[in-house]
């Protein structure tokens, strides 16, 4: 995977991947991650780059470096300060399943009058679309709506390794608060054949709205969960 200088500092850039990895469980808990020599020839960088990456995540209390015996993942959760509750990704891999995310689609859509993204955001808006697998089986799909100017100077590409919360507070808006709503609904046919679920299929509908400061909605999300393969779960801590 390429790093580029054009997005800031390499070692800033692969900390994130690692990070994400780790949050996802392609780094398990109580693992090794891949070696400092094998992750310079994935990234095409330093070993001093590779080396500034794994000890700003040292520091944060992800890794532990051993010496002559790796570098281990010693926490695979994020702190959020939204909630005391654990993300419901982190609860799957807390329990051994590995989450992939993959970038379907990101683009500037024209937003068809009398919608919600219409509403939110006018007659044009930023819409991405993300497949989630879980243990490689296709499992959410979420659609993402955002004023444009959040997503200004981004690549697309970073959105299939990043969080996209991150990539919006890197823009200097602070997300204050969260809003969901859950339903059960039908989802729309080409959500239904990505998920590899029948048609008119009743599926878990999240409908997401993220505040800044001032109160604004800055970003709209649906998704929709393939339930019969593993429930959605709350996971609060006191």
């Amino acid at each position: 995977m390429n790093v580029s200088r054009k997005k800031g500092p390499l070692y800033l850039q692969i900390k994130k991947i690692l990070k994400d990895r780790i949050l996802h469980g392609v780094y398990p808990l109580e693992a090794n991650i891949p070696s400092e020599p094998q992750l310079e020839n994935e990234f095409e960088v330093s070993k001093i780059t590779v080396r500034n990456a794994i000890n700003e995540l040292v520091l944060e209390g992800y890794l532990e470096k051993k010496s002559g015996k790796g570098t281990k993942v010693i926490r695979n959760t994020s702190a959020s300060k939204l909630s005391k509750g654990k993300r419901f990704t982190e609860v799957l891999v807390e329990e051994g399943h590995k989450i992939q995310k993959q970038l379907l689609k990101a683009e500037i859509i024209s937003n068809q009058e009398g919608s919600e993204p219409y509403r939110l955001f006018g007659e044009h808006c930023f819409r991405i679309e993300r497949l989630y697998r879980l243990d490689g089986v296709p499992y959410i799909h979420f659609t993402h709506y955002l004023d444009s100017r959040c997503i200004k100077g981004t690549d697309p590409s970073d959105l299939s390794v990043q969080s996209l919360y991150d990539l919006i507070e890197e823009q200097d808006i602070s997300l204050e608060k969260f809003r969901d709503g859950f339903a059960v609904a039908i989802a729309p046919s080409s959500v239904a054949e990505i998920l590899r679920v029948k048609e008119r299929t009743s599926l878990l509908k999240r409908s997401r709205y993220s505040y800044d400061e001032a109160g604004d909605v800055i970003e709209y999300s649906e998704g929709y969960y393939n339930t019969d393969m593993q429930h959605y779960i709350v996971n609060f801590d006191r």
